[in-house]
């Protein structure tokens, strides 16, 4: 059925369908501009408790974010230059490259965010890859959580592997940053660096060979951007030849012309 639709027709059925999904919004009125529609879904689904969805629901949403990621254009490594030591810099958006995995900045509960169309990765990654990713994200976590109990929140610098379901890359490492409360410390700046190095040992672990990383920490976490960036290249920068051949690509994702900056200084 949804191969037949067109992009509006499953836009309009996905809406329909989140809404009655939704117990609060099932008398949402629906937009008439695509525009409108988009912030509606995509509201929904920020929003969205993980539990069961219909799979016919769930394969409509599949071929509708696959188009949209199509559409925004997927960007592969061979699409990006390494500046060096098999290391790059790609200013935009990460759900659009096409790695073996990103890096989510995650929080401690592991479930995304829940802040209808907010601009952190975490609730874009979970945008675009569906809601099959949060409902993974809880499967681990009620299972962390049987082993550790009931109160269990992912520590700082702990990477848990998920599917990417919807995106062009083939995992996502959800990893939770050290927050910046009173001023940075040498404690937080140690965990940072242990957010890099233990989700490349995870890649390693995974045969994951290309991996794109965000600006952990920075933004809300209140990471000083230029620190965050000089930590970031130290810690790859060491951890790529204690594991010669076994990587092919760490990629810088960055958003902020601030970060682009930062990390083209360091990379020169």
């Amino acid at each position: 059925m949804n191969e037949k639709m067109t992009q509006n027709a499953r836009l309009d059925y996905l809406v329909e369908e989140f809404k009655a999904d939704s117990v609060q919004y099932k008398d949402l009125q629906m937009p008439k501009d695509t525009e409108g529609k988009r912030r509606i879904l995509r509201s929904l689904m920020n929003i969205r408790m993980p539990r069961k969805m219909d799979e016919a629901v769930l394969s409509v949403q599949d071929e509708y974010l696959q188009e949209r990621i199509r559409e925004n254009g997927i960007v592969e490594p061979a699409d990006i230059p390494i500046i060096r030591d098999r290391m790059s810099i790609w200013q935009g958006d990460i759900t659009r490259l096409a790695v073996d995995a990103i890096v989510n900045a995650a929080n401690s509960q592991m479930l995304g965010c829940f802040v209808p169309m907010h601009t952190c990765i975490d609730n874009c990654i979970h945008t675009f890859a569906g809601v099959q990713l949060r409902a993974e994200c809880n499967r681990q976590m009620n299972a962390l959580r049987i082993r550790y109990g009931s109160n269990y929140e992912q520590p700082t610098a702990v990477p848990m592997l998920t599917d990417a379901y919807n995106l062009p890359a083939k995992k996502v490492v959800h990893i939770v940053g050290p927050i910046v409360e009173c001023g940075l410390t040498k404690e937080l700046e140690e965990q940072l660096a242990a957010c890099y190095s233990n989700t490349l040992d995870m890649c390693l672990e995974n045969g994951l060979r290309t991996v794109a990383f965000c600006c952990i920490s920075t933004g809300v976490f209140r990471f000083p951007n230029k620190r965050a960036a000089q930590i970031a290249v130290r810690t790859v920068s060491e951890w790529l030849p204690l594991h010669a051949g076994q990587m092919d690509r760490v990629i810088f994702n960055v958003f902020k012309d601030e970060d682009k900056e930062y990390y083209e200084q360091l990379l020169q």
